[in-house]
């Protein structure tokens, strides 16, 4: 095993542990550990709600958490020699939930995925499910099944949903000044456009005191994807996967965590993927003056992972960019995906499954999204790909017509 660089008791918060996570981007948060180039190690990682998410049949928890937490992150680990301008090289050597535990947290043999209420930062589809539901996965190898969702099994893409170097003075500047001017153009929208700095729930590392208010006013908050990588949640980060990452400060200062055991692509209710803590093992190098060369000046690039499941044969839904009131949108591509997934969830509802189920189905699963069609004027399209193969039936059109069954329910929250 490599060596754990940075350890997490998980019945600690991480508000608790020997040496705190981080939950801001910020480029004066301390290094916890230096690594060579070419150096191989492990991060411990904590699930991104810090364990308030509860193995039960209530998604009053999911209704109730405090977006102002997340997400924990492991690290920084700087690598010497590192300078802005290189591209620091993570291999995804391997990842998975808290090994050989169980318990109450996520990532001791279960995990959780959930619907976000409108008014607590909604997800893709919030105008059509605004309340908050749950469900709760079971971890069996590399397998998921859940009481909430019966009749069907998949295999898990492993991934940690965030991994990021440290933003410089100056790009952090930038970041909060565009975010700014997106959340005045409508400062009373639900759910908000964008998450200001914020120091409730704040924790920096090891910083502290003076340096720790200062910083905790303007850290970035962790939720979107930006530059230095960050919250990309792609599924395909998974084992044997390699990212180059821009380097903005000295050492680079990589840290990751948000790890998920499976995720569709989008990751559509929000909390879409199934939650977990775990284990996360790294390899690290380095090109220098790599951002010039290569023109990766603005976003990571990767070489997807070659651990996953491989599904041959899926039931593809299609959307284009007509809205759900039927206005026809320019080319709109979240708007076709959207609809991709709305088509898809109203046909498992044939089945027996409630709208939620459903819901929930396509952010923990492995599905595939795609746009497959972006310059047709007026309309896009994207498809949905789902796995016929996770399901313990035939979910394929027939003459036969869909078998509908009681397939029970997913967790839901009391208002």
């Amino acid at each position: 095993m490599p060596e754990v660089l940075f350890s997490i008791d998980q019945h600690r918060s991480f508000y608790d542990q020997a040496v705190p996570p981080h939950n801001r981007w910020h480029p004066d948060i301390p290094p916890v550990a230096t690594v060579r180039p070419g150096a191989e190690f492990r991060l411990e990682c904590r699930e991104w709600f810090d364990g308030t998410v509860h193995n039960d049949d209530s998604a009053n928890d999911i209704r109730d958490l405090d977006l102002s937490i997340v997400h924990p992150l492991s690290g920084p680990i700087a690598v010497e020699g590192a300078q802005p301008g290189d591209l620091l090289v993570v291999d995804i050597l391997d990842i998975g939930p808290v090994p050989q535990e169980t318990g109450p947290v996520a990532g001791q043999g279960w995990g959780y995925t959930g619907i976000f209420a409108k008014a607590n930062g909604g997800g893709f589809l919030t105008e059509h499910f605004p309340d908050a539901y749950k469900a709760i996965w079971d971890f069996h190898g590399q397998i998921a099944t859940s009481r909430h969702l019966p009749g069907v099994r998949f295999t898990g893409i492993t991934h940690p949903g965030l991994i990021g170097t440290a933003p410089s003075h100056d790009l952090l500047g930038r970041w909060n000044t565009r975010e700014a001017e997106l959340i005045a153009t409508d400062p009373d929208r639900v759910p908000p456009l964008a998450l200001p700095p914020d120091p409730q729930g704040a924790i920096l590392g090891m910083l502290e005191g003076d340096t720790f208010e200062r910083s905790a006013r303007e850290a970035a908050r962790t939720q979107p994807p930006r530059e230095n990588g960050g919250n990309q949640d792609i599924k395909n980060l998974t084992r044997g996967a390699r990212i180059f990452l821009p380097v903005y400060v000295e050492g680079g200062k990589l840290s990751a965590g948000d790890l998920h055991f499976s995720q569709g692509d989008g990751e559509i209710t929000f909390c879409g993927a199934i939650e977990m803590g775990g284990y996360l093992d790294l390899g690290v190098d380095l090109i220098k003056g790599g951002m010039q060369t290569y023109g990766v000046t603005t976003n990571p690039i990767f070489h997807p992972g070659n651990v996953e499941p491989r599904y041959s044969e899926f039931l593809t839904f299609v959307g284009i960019s007509v809205d759900e009131d039927d206005r026809q949108h320019y080319l709109d591509s979240q708007v076709a995906y959207r609809r991709a997934c709305l088509n898809a969830i109203e046909y498992l509802t044939k089945f027996g499954y409630s709208p939620e189920q459903a819901y929930l189905l396509l952010g923990a699963a492995p599905i595939e999204g795609r746009f497959s069609g972006v310059v047709d004027i007026p309309n896009s399209c994207a498809t949905l790909y789902l796995p016929t193969a996770i399901f313990d039936f035939d979910i394929r059109p027939s003459g036969d017509g869909p078998q509908s069954i009681d397939r029970g329910s997913c967790a839901r929250s009391s208002y």
